[in-house]
């Protein structure tokens, strides 16, 4: 099965501890020091929307982009009933557009003043070509001195942390099994989740009954040494990077880095 699939319908309980606010203020105060204070900000890898609706919601004028056609819909959904309970044509929320692309040949109408990618969207290019390759887009669709702020988990993360691990969680309605098998020859990890949701069987009690699904993602772990190369070869200039639980100066044994890169002038 695809990833994001059905996982979609359940993405937001299972992420309810993911750091999103944390995560925005960040990002809103590093647009906000380098002059970026409206404007078009897209995004990469928007999955359900949870962040693109925190930067419209301060006045971005945004755009979605992800590959997932299920986590989209679940994104419009949230935006039409957003519009739906504030009925105001103004407001940033209902205007966001979402396309679903791939992130290696995405396309935009125009330049805009930032790009962001959030929650590991990176890792899930596998091969180098596939980073670079992304990485020139956004540089070609960056406004003159625009910036590019994304994250990434690092190859310390999948070999010292989650490889080779098994997490089982049990939410209000659904529960899931989530095993890592980590290989440190190509740094890719495999996730195999098996879901257990309500059955919402038509026509029938179904209360108490659980349908089993599973899905396969890989994701690929770098260095910041590495996301610097890449940077360099996609023609973007690297500003400076921070680890994601203190925003200080990034470690060795860092899990998570946040990147701030720059388009360097076309």
């Amino acid at each position: 099965m695809n990833a994001y699939t059905e996982f979609s319908k359940w993405y937001d309980e299972f992420m309810e501890d993911v750091p999103y606010d944390e995560w925005f203020e960040f990002v809103k105060k590093t647009l906000y020091e380098n002059k970026i204070t409206d404007g078009i900000v897209c995004e990469l890898g928007a999955g359900t929307g949870n962040f693109t609706m925190k930067l419209a919601e301060v006045g971005f004028d945004m755009i979605g982009i992800d590959n997932s056609n299920e986590m989209l819909n679940v994104a419009i959904n949230k935006k039409d009933t957003h519009k739906a309970l504030e009925n105001n044509p103004f407001d940033k929320v209902s205007d966001i557009m979402y396309l679903c692309q791939d992130m290696r040949e995405f396309e935009l109408y125009g330049t805009v003043a930032a790009v962001i990618s959030i929650c590991d969207s990176i890792n899930y290019l596998l091969e180098d070509e596939d980073v670079v390759t992304t990485f020139k887009l956004v540089n070609n669709y960056l406004d003159p001195k625009g910036l590019f702020i994304f994250d990434f988990n690092t190859d310390y993360k999948y070999k010292e942390v989650i490889g080779d691990s098994t997490i089982a969680e049990s939410g209000d309605e659904a529960s899931f099994i989530w095993s890592n098998y980590y290989d440190e020859e190509s740094n890719i990890n495999e996730y195999e989740v098996t879901f257990f949701v309500p059955a919402d069987l038509d026509g029938e009690d179904s209360k108490g009954l659980y349908r089993k699904f599973d899905e396969y993602h890989y994701q690929r772990g770098y260095t910041l040494d590495k996301m610097k190369e890449f940077i360099k070869e996609a023609g973007l200039v690297f500003v400076d990077a921070f680890d994601s639980e203190s925003f200080g100066e990034p470690t060795d044994s860092s899990e998570r880095i946040f990147v701030v890169a720059r388009e360097q002038g076309k």
